[in-house]
């Protein structure tokens, strides 16, 4: 089974809470803007103790994309986004959205095909 497969796995598997929707403003940062609905799986755990993140597009597809692995240099951690439904615009405006602080930065791993 592939890392993907595992992914597919967790997220089908997951129920998908957003609770932060596109337009809203981050609880930290205000002037940062969610350019698409971000959230969390219920019942999953990531590295901060939390849900594991999610950014939700349009498509509706329900397929993973891809992930976005991020660096906090504030917290001291990492982390990985999950990128269900995505546009290739909405991926992108996901990483303008993360790459805005400099303590803070984010690559995009697409999924293999």
């Amino acid at each position: 089974m592939s890392y993907w497969d595992c992914l597919d796995k967790l997220v089908n598997s997951s129920q998908i809470i957003i609770d932060r929707p596109k337009g809203g403003g981050h609880p930290n940062y205000k002037d940062l803007i969610y350019p698409i609905d971000y959230g969390y799986l219920k019942n999953t755990t990531a590295i901060d103790g939390a849900g594991i993140d999610v950014f939700l597009g349009s498509t509706g597809d329900n397929k993973i994309k891809g992930i976005i692995a991020t660096v906090d240099l504030k917290k001291r951690d990492a982390e990985i986004k999950i990128m269900i439904s995505c546009s290739d615009d909405e991926i992108k405006k996901a990483l303008k959205f993360l790459n805005t602080k400099s303590h803070f930065q984010a690559v995009y791993i697409e999924r293999e095909s």
